[in-house]
């Protein structure tokens, strides 16, 4: 599989919520860069925020668009975040099932069949806004 070809599968696994599709394809030390907060290195870490975030939020992506480096190594995926808070998170407001739509992005990084790194970026004054 290309690069491409293996993002595009992460984020339909993402949309399928398969945990585990999406965590076959990570890098055995994947770097996940967040928009809030520390990196993270590893499967176990990102496995914990990905059981942290399946708790506090339920979400889709729609209108992925996504562009690939002629080095096949680097992916950049934008979309759309169709989303539910059920769970307050430390730090932000109370959660009581609000609904958002949040522009997103990310950049990712492919070796040897495998994700490397996951960066994303929203805007998070835009989402407190939308949800308080």
């Amino acid at each position: 599989m290309t690069a491409l070809e293996i993002v595009q599968q992460y984020y339909s696994h993402f949309n399928q919520k398969n945990w585990q599709g999406m965590l076959d394809l990570l890098h055995p030390e994947v770097r996940h860069e967040p928009n809030q907060g520390e990196v993270r290195i590893g499967n176990e870490k990102f496995t914990e925020f990905m059981q942290k975030m399946d708790d506090a939020y339920d979400e889709t992506l729609s209108d992925i668009v996504f562009f690939s480096s002629s080095d096949d190594t680097r992916i950049a995926a934008e979309f759309v975040v169709n989303g539910t808070y059920k769970q307050a998170e430390e730090g932000l407001p109370p959660a009581h099932g609000q609904k958002y739509v949040l522009p997103a992005g990310a950049f990712l990084e492919v070796k040897e069949g495998k994700i490397t790194r996951v960066t994303t970026y929203y805007n998070l004054p835009l989402w407190i806004k939308l949800v308080s």
